[in-house]
């Protein structure tokens, strides 16, 4: 049984087949992924070489004992309490414009949550020519001005997500806070789910 019992049997069907992937597995990329796992998806790719560290405890779906421990091991442990039925597929590894499409090759849709705007350029670059559709995010940092993250369509397979203004300045003290992260990743995952299901209701 899914954890989401509202799912229509049509739903249940394809969220158990699709397979999505992620690039990176902080801030956006944990909360997309336990979004989608909440929403019935069962099949995951996750990809980052970082450890979890206390200054992620902020707004990555982490939890202070795994302080130390590999994301993608420690994002593996937290799912499963979610939903115990999931295929997971992990890289602890840095994502590289050699490996991209190598690790996301079997995904259907694949998230961007990488941290500086040389890898989102790198995924894109990488990714795009391959067809699969993306959902990439930026311009998140700081706090408020909810409406101001939008969503746009740019080509055939890319969603862009951002309020295409902000980026994380820590010289100028704007960082990434927890509530604009996590509109973010579940605006990622919202759309996620659109292109899966093909129409809003």
């Amino acid at each position: 049984m899914s954890v989401n019992l509202y799912m229509t049997e049509k739903e249940r069907a394809i969220f158990e087949k699709v397979t999505i992937g992620i690039a990176g597995a902080g801030g956006l990329g944990s909360n997309c992924a336990m979004h989608l796992v909440r929403a019935g998806v069962k099949n995951l790719v996750i990809a980052d070489y970082d450890s979890v560290s206390p200054s992620n405890l902020n707004r990555q779906f982490f939890f202070a004992n795994q302080i130390g421990q590999q994301k993608v091991h420690a994002l593996k442990e937290n799912l499963l309490r979610i939903e115990s039925r999931l295929n997971l597929t992990l890289h602890n590894i840095k994502l590289t414009s050699e490996n991209l499409a190598t690790v996301f090759k079997d995904c259907d849709v694949v998230a961007e949550a990488l941290d500086t705007a040389e890898a989102k350029e790198m995924f894109l670059t990488a990714l795009i020519p391959t067809s699969k559709k993306l959902v990439s995010v930026s311009g998140i940092a700081g706090w408020g001005r909810s409406n101001s993250i939008k969503v746009r369509s740019v080509g055939k397979n890319l969603v862009i997500i951002g309020d295409c203004n902000t980026s994380e300045n820590k010289d100028a003290g704007i960082f990434p806070e927890s509530p604009r992260v996590g509109i973010a990743a579940a605006m990622q995952a919202n759309s996620i789910i659109a292109l899966l299901l093909g129409s809003e209701r």
